[in-house]
């Protein structure tokens, strides 16, 4: 109870959380139906008690925080794992070409971008609880599919047209994550939060490759590279969904800003309004500068990542001769060195450059070409020199995607978090991911891997120039 009473005391009189508590007695009926004038849905018929308040926001935001972790972790078991069989299909169907199994994973990257868009919205009116795991489930059926049955390999229309319902699928896992991120974390807390919410890219990512091996070890079938997987997706869905709530006021607490007494500028009963399609659209996304330039970056962004990710397998096992346990290797350690470098990332943001996005940014992106350079410099050397440097990229490349998801959800109202996150995605998903599939394996067949490392090196380049346009543009974290 004290740490309630120092919030309202250090608020002030009148203001955001005085009016949130004022008029609330301990453990009263009146107390527990009062009305909260942040939540404009109505009465909180539910309201807790003021000295449970604190035991029960540290309980729920452990909850919350661990059930979107290891919910889209899981999203990534059932997203990449056609790029760990293209080796495995051009054995069997001999008759494909890397550019037309890049277009299958073009196709998901599209879908994913247009449906991280379009379901940002839908996410933002509707409860992360059944929304995530949801998801979770319907990607996971079309990923098990793929390993049960291989006669839809016979037929590359098919192959393309399920992949892009998986990548419609995979879009529902982002938004529900930042919503519930942005109601349960406030601002001055973010961006450590969201770096240690980002690392579950990776342990997804790199978990990918070592339960493909622990499927294809137990069935004997590369096809277990989907469908192993997806069972063990399907299992971390119903978890997701005991764990995970929608916003405090729903479990009948204050709003974080409250509760923390972080208040971003201009914070009012207002912020907490739900708000409609139209207005989260014209009013806060479409018009929205340097939401454009962030969301630009990061198609630049998100080429480097899955042109490196997507591709280790092929690029090693085809043009250097090493082993798929060898490969897998590598896409483990890629993704793993990533984690304590998004981690890295946040803490440079918040405590370095004083909550500012834009600089952490374009930092971590030079570092990224730097560990390009070698890599693609490494054309017959060895492979520890390859994994070195995929250690290199993965540490730094991870942190501008989650610095630029995060600057999406401060550029906005809260309410609108999920479309500012999808919008910014379309982007990195729709022009970068998608390009990175059809576009990679074209300029390998056509150019050879000196000018798909070309190409990436460009869009290293590329990205730091348009996070540069937001520069001069404090977010709330750094107001």
């Amino acid at each position: 109870m004290s740490g309630t009473r120092d919030r309202r005391r250090e608020n002030g009189p009148g203001g955001p959380a005085d009016r949130y508590y004022s008029g609330r007695t301990q453990n009263t009926k009146a107390a527990a139906q009062a009305p909260n004038v942040f939540d404009c849905r109505g009465p909180r018929l539910n309201a807790l008690p003021i000295d449970r308040t604190d035991a029960e926001y540290k309980r729920l935001r452990r909850q919350v925080f661990v059930a979107i972790f290891v919910g889209y972790a899981a999203y990534y078991l059932v997203r990449m794992n056609l790029s760990l069989a293209i080796p495995d299909i051009l054995r069997e169907y001999p008759d494909y070409t890397k550019a037309q199994l890049g277009t299958a994973m073009t196709a998901l990257s599209i879908a994913y971008g247009v449906s991280k868009f379009l379901m940002g919205s839908v996410s933002d009116r509707s409860n992360p609880r059944w929304f995530m795991p949801l998801g979770l489930l319907l990607s996971a059926a079309v990923t098990a599919s793929f390993g049960l049955f291989k006669g839809i390999y016979a037929s590359l229309t098919l192959i393309i047209l399920l992949q892009a319902l998986n990548g419609w699928f995979n879009g529902m896992g982002w938004p529900p994550s930042g919503k519930t991120m942005v109601h349960w974390f406030s601002a001055n807390e973010r961006g450590r939060v969201v770096s240690l919410w980002n690392t579950a890219h990776n342990i997804g990512g790199g978990l990918v490759a070592a339960l493909a091996v622990v499927g294809v070890g137990l069935f004997g079938d590369w096809g277990a590279k989907f469908y192993f997987n997806a069972m063990v997706a399907a299992a971390i869905a119903v978890l997701v969904y005991v764990l995970l709530r929608d916003s405090p006021q729903t479990c009948g607490l204050p709003p974080v800003e409250v509760y923390r007494n972080d208040m971003p500028p201009n914070y009012s009963e207002h912020s907490e309004r739900i708000l409609g399609f139209r207005e989260i659209f014209f009013s806060h996304v479409l018009n929205n500068r340097l939401l454009w330039a962030i969301a630009a970056a990061n198609a630049f962004v998100y080429f480097v990542r899955y042109g490196v990710q997507n591709w280790i397998p092929t690029y090693l096992e085809t043009a250097k001769g090493f082993s798929f346990h060898e490969s897998s290797a590598a896409w483990f350690m890629f993704e793993y060195a990533a984690i304590p470098g998004t981690i890295l990332c946040g803490w440079v943001s918040d405590r370095i450059f004083g909550g500012r996005r834009g600089p952490a940014t374009i930092l971590f992106m030079g570092l990224t070409l730097f560990g390009l350079v070698v890599y693609g410099l490494n054309r017959t050397g060895p492979l520890w020199i390859d994994m070195a440097s995929l250690i290199v990229i993965g540490f730094f490349v991870y942190g501008p995607i989650m610095m630029i998801g995060l600057h999406a959800l401060e550029l906005v109202p809260k309410k609108a978090a999920g479309t500012a996150a999808g919008f910014t995605g379309f982007f990195g998903y729709a022009f970068g991911s998608a390009i990175a599939g059809t576009g990679v394996g074209w300029i390998a067949d056509h150019w050879g891997w000196d000018g798909v490392f070309a190409a990436m090196i460009f869009c290293c380049v590329m990205a730091m120039a348009f996070v540069s346009l937001t520069l001069k543009q404090r977010t709330a974290a750094a107001s």
